[in-house]
């Protein structure tokens, strides 16, 4: 029987319908090929040509040397489109250069370089391929320019979906190859002390310092943010390890669920990020990447982890995506340590970071101890907290104002009261209260203790940007539906917190019918269900 090959077949497709063609590969240098994972995705979307121009290996070699074997050659392209690794990439990236012998001298060229490095990673080359290139072209990479990288390809028009996707896997290129990764490899754990004390006694870092000395040196303050978030990724780090001992062991699935139960605090951890860190990222400091991608990861652990912890071994796949899901936890503890957490040390003020700090207290923590206390911060607490937008003094000072009958009255259209009281009767109304404008821009939230916590520095800031690119797109069709007079209220039945909520969206308008924004009331259920079992 004759034998063919054609180059217009994927490797998986060429290898299942003759094994000799694998050996045949490995012969040529496609070592890669002989790894049933590389062979099952990458040899899904590889061609011969394309393979030959990511390895470097000369088409016309390939092709002569299965000709020897007896092969008959078909499918064979444009020589010029085969030789670029063209075949069949419609809509890829355009592949970057191949190795240099000396690193990228500026950080425009170091940025093109690992943009290159992430979209040949997308076109389908091998990781370790393209991290040998990394490695042998950078002695370290600056955080910044790792984001800058990712978001440049999402502004260039590269799918949201796709850079999400690569997400993990440039975490792998990347991973051992940061400057931290290599201070801690000859440090230790005792780095964190000594990069501390080259900053100061004081511990806050100095304006100029890079990014990880930054970070390390914030680390080191009691109660900043990111010395909160990096013990809360160490207990995190430790509640995965724990979660993978059981998995591999002789426990009992039941026990092993337990633990993914117990790791289930990370939602806690991803929440505050996403309602803190995240959007003043974006909006702030127009760093858009880390809110359009690892946002959704976050949302994407989360969602696994419940469904794990609740259907347990009843699922039939219970092990391995209990173990993926393990992997991309360990991963994000990475990302934010070595990514997010420099990359926010450098961009964000002082000022920034109190502020944070102050809505720290409104969530959970993963701590057994709690959040302690940054004392620099609350010593300028009654300068820098904000309520409503406004410094919190002068929010305080406003509210005494009514020192008299009538002093302060607002007119309402059935009657009038002071600011004060009307902000106290919406404080008491039993329900979470959220307005957003006719421009799309938070403007007030009631006060009080929340299921669906409400920074105040989301004051000002447009809607969109407070929630996570899956919600985003329902919440924009919600608010358009609205300004379009198509519906007037939505209605959202949720389990948060563990207790049943209604969340209805209210369109409001004047008297005479102009949409003037939405108001979001969100009311826990539990009283009715518990009156309707009575």
């Amino acid at each position: 029987m004759k034998k063919t090959l054609d180059l217009k077949k994927t490797v998986y497709e060429l290898v299942a319908a003759d094994p000799e063609v694998k050996d045949v590969m490995v012969a040529l240098g496609f070592k890669d090929i002989t790894k049933p994972l590389a062979l099952d995705t990458v040899g899904k979307i590889m061609t011969i040509p394309k393979g030959a121009a990511i390895k470097g290996i000369d088409l016309t070699q390939v092709i002569s040397t299965f000709e020897e074997r007896g092969f008959e050659i078909v499918g064979t392209t444009d020589s010029a489109e085969a030789s670029l690794g063209l075949t069949e990439v419609a809509d890829a990236p355009t592949p970057a250069p191949a190795a240099q012998d000396a690193p990228a001298d500026t950080p425009e060229a170091r940025a093109e370089l690992l943009k290159g490095y992430v979209a040949r990673l997308s076109a389908g080359e091998d990781l370790e391929v393209v991290r040998a290139e990394f490695v042998r072209n950078f002695e370290s990479v600056d955080a910044a320019e790792i984001a800058r990288a990712e978001q440049e390809l999402i502004q260039g028009g590269a799918k949201v979906s796709d850079v999400q996707r690569l997400c993990d896997v440039h975490s792998a290129l990347f991973h051992g190859a940061t400057m931290q990764e290599q201070l801690i490899a000859r440090a230790g754990a005792a780095v964190r002390e000594k990069l501390g004390e080259s900053a100061g006694e004081a511990g806050a870092p100095a304006k100029d310092a890079s990014q990880e000395t930054a970070a390390l040196a914030c680390s080191r303050i009691d109660g900043h943010p990111v010395n909160v978030f990096m013990r809360e990724n160490e207990s995190i780090a430790a509640l995965i390890a724990a979660a993978r001992a059981s998995l591999a062991s002789e426990a009992s699935a039941q026990q092993t669920t337990e633990k993914l139960q117990d790791l289930r605090c990370a939602t806690v951890h991803y929440a505050r990020k996403g309602d803190l860190i995240y959007p003043l990222l974006n909006r702030t400091y127009a760093f858009s990447g880390p809110s359009e991608v690892m946002w959704s990861v976050d949302d994407e652990i989360r969602d696994e982890l419940r469904l794990l912890a609740e259907a347990g071994p009843a699922l039939p796949d219970f092990s391995s995506r209990a173990d993926k899901v393990l992997t991309r936890a360990e991963e994000m503890v990475y990302k934010e340590n070595n990514i997010l957490f420099p990359l926010c040390a450098q961009q964000f003020s002082e000022e920034d970071w109190m502020r944070i700090y102050y809505e720290m207290s409104a969530y959970e923590t993963c701590l057994a101890g709690g959040c302690p206390v940054w004392d620099a911060a609350e010593e300028r607490r009654a300068e820098l907290k904000t309520v409503g937008g406004r410094p919190a003094q002068a929010a305080h000072e406003n509210a005494q104002k009514d020192d008299g009958a009538g002093a302060g009255l607002i007119t309402l259209g059935s009657g009038h009261m002071t600011a004060s009281q009307i902000e106290a009767v919406l404080d008491t109304v039993p329900m979470e209260l959220t307005f957003v404008d006719e421009d799309n821009v938070n403007r007030y939230f009631n006060d009080g203790e929340k299921l669906f916590k409400r920074p105040d520095m989301a004051i000002d800031r447009d809607v969109f940007s407070c929630h996570p690119p899956k919600v985003e797109t329902m919440v924009r069709q919600i608010l358009e539906s609205f300004r379009t007079g198509e519906q007037d209220h939505v209605d959202v039945w949720a389990n948060k917190a563990g207790e049943p909520v209604l969340v209805r969206y209210i369109a409001v308008r004047d008297g005479s019918g102009t949409y003037l924004g939405t108001l979001e009331c969100v009311q826990n259920m539990r009283f009715a269900e518990e009156h309707f079992k009575a």
